[in-house]
C-alpha cells in the first residue's frame, strides 16, 4: 500500500461539515487512518509550527514553482479553499508561496489534484534523497 503518511490540519471556519455524509463518503474507508487536527483560527495554529521557513503555501499568484523547492520530512504543506484560495492574512505571514505550473487553457486545479500534486513531489524528493 503506498500511503504519504502526511497530517492534515484543519483552520475553522471550514466551510463545510466534518460529518457530512458525503464528504464521509469520498474518504471511503481512509478515514479511520487519518491524522487530522482542527484549530479554532490560524494564530492557534502557527503557533504549533517550529519553522516557519519550512511552510509553503500554495498561491495561484505565487512566482516560484512547487518543483522549485527542496522538500524536507517535517514541512507544511498550505493549501486554501477551492474556490478563493488562501487568505491574506495567512499568506502575509510566510515567505515561501509556491504555484503549480499549469497550461494557460485552464485557471485551476480542484483541490484533490493540487494536493496530490505537490504531496506527490515532495515525498518523490525525500524518497531521492533518503536513498542517496
Amino acid at each position: 500500500m503506498c500511503r504519504t503518511e502526511s497530517k492534515l490540519h484543519l483552520i475553522h471556519p471550514f466551510g463545510f461539515v466534518i460529518n457530512d455524509k458525503n464528504l464521509k463518503r469520498s474518504g471511503l474507508d481512509y478515514w479511520i487512518h487519518l491524522d487530522v487536527t482542527k484549530y479554532q483560527n490560524v494564530a492557534e495554529w502557527i503557533a504549533q509550527i517550529p519553522d516557519k521557513s519550512r511552510v509553503f503555501l500554495m498561491s495561484s499568484h505565487a512566482t516560484q514553482s512547487i518543483y522549485e523547492v527542496e522538500y524536507q520530512d517535517g514541512d507544511w504543506l498550505v493549501f486554501g479553499k477551492e474556490s478563493i484560495g488562501l487568505s491574506q492574512e495567512v499568506l502575509a505571514q510566510f515567505e515561501n508561496h509556491l504555484k503549480i505550473p499549469m497550461s494557460n487553457l485552464i485557471r485551476s486545479f480542484n483541490i484533490a489534484n493540487s494536493v496530490a500534486f505537490v504531496v506527490g513531489e515532495a515525498k518523490r524528493q525525500i524518497a531521492v534523497s533518503s536513498r542517496s
